[in-house]
């Protein structure tokens, strides 16, 4: 009896072990740029994956840097909001949120998708692609600038909001023109080891309303999908895998830890129970 409860304790206890080594990591996986001449191939590249990008168009309550210089410094004061001193001072104060100082210094289109342009007046930019919106500016300042000028017109940065098992979920901007979906994730921590990858959940605004898509990052095919490059006022949902609602650990040890309570737990009771 005492041989079958040793055999027994020695099989549990080379389990364990088995599952503690299987668990570990190799620093061969871990070591970054080795020396791995005998090796097979160390480069491996899919097909193309050709983008299905959209041209983002304006919507109210966006905000767009406007810029417009010309020869007279006069006419470059009117069509300023703030010096160009006053810009400087505020980009070094601000650090790296530089989303604010678009927000202080671009032009953010009201409800009816218009903004104020200094000498200008109202110019409706919803609907309108950058380029579009651009041109339509050059034509509104031609009759009050009779020499050459330069009209610029940018999005403030790709604003968003992260939700659900991110690392460091809230609202992110992202000073550029182009920001894909995996990078929106890298901004926000990425995703935790308990959120689902294939049903990512993205609320998108359009002219005529919000919809839902639910996005699968799992498949290569989002490369060349229209989902694939965010657009300003997104929402990024990442939901919870069903072990969140058990209340299981996230890695081994996690749930190695849960299981030795649960069963000491259970033992105790049965004991106090005898």
């Amino acid at each position: 009896m005492k041989v079958l409860k040793m055999k027994k304790h020695s099989l549990l206890f080379f389990a364990l072990v088995l599952l503690v080594f299987s668990s570990c990591v190799s620093n061969k996986k871990l070591i970054y740029l080795q020396d791995l001449q005998s090796e097979g191939p160390r480069v491996y590249s899919s097909e193309k994956f050709p983008y299905q990008e959209e041209l983002y168009r304006l919507q109210s309550y966006d905000i767009v840097d406007i810029t417009i210089k010309t020869a007279s410094e006069e006419l470059n004061k009117i069509f300023s909001i703030v010096s160009g001193d006053q810009t400087n001072m505020m980009a070094m104060n601000m650090g790296q949120n530089g989303g604010d100082l678009f927000y202080m210094n671009g032009y953010a289109l009201d409800q009816n998708g218009k903004v104020d342009l200094p000498l200008v007046g109202e110019v409706k930019l919803v609907g309108l692609t950058a380029e579009e919106a651009k041109k339509l500016i050059e034509e509104k300042v031609k009759p009050f600038v009779p020499d050459d000028f330069f009209v610029r017109v940018r999005l403030g940065g790709i604003r968003f909001s992260s939700l659900g098992e991110f690392n460091a979920p809230g609202k992110v901007t992202i000073l550029q023109n182009r920001v894909t979906i995996f990078e929106a994730i890298a901004a926000s921590g990425d995703m935790t080891t308990i959120a689902k990858r294939d049903e990512v959940i993205m609320l998108r605004q359009y002219p005529d309303g919000s919809q839902i898509h639910k996005i699968n990052l799992n498949d290569r095919n989002l490369l060349s999908s229209e989902y694939y490059f965010i657009r300003p006022n997104d929402v990024l949902y990442a939901v919870p895998l069903k072990v969140r609602e058990l209340g299981a650990g996230t890695n081994f040890i996690q749930t190695l830890a849960l299981i030795t309570s649960t069963v000491s737990t259970f033992a105790l009771i049965v004991t106090l129970i005898r």
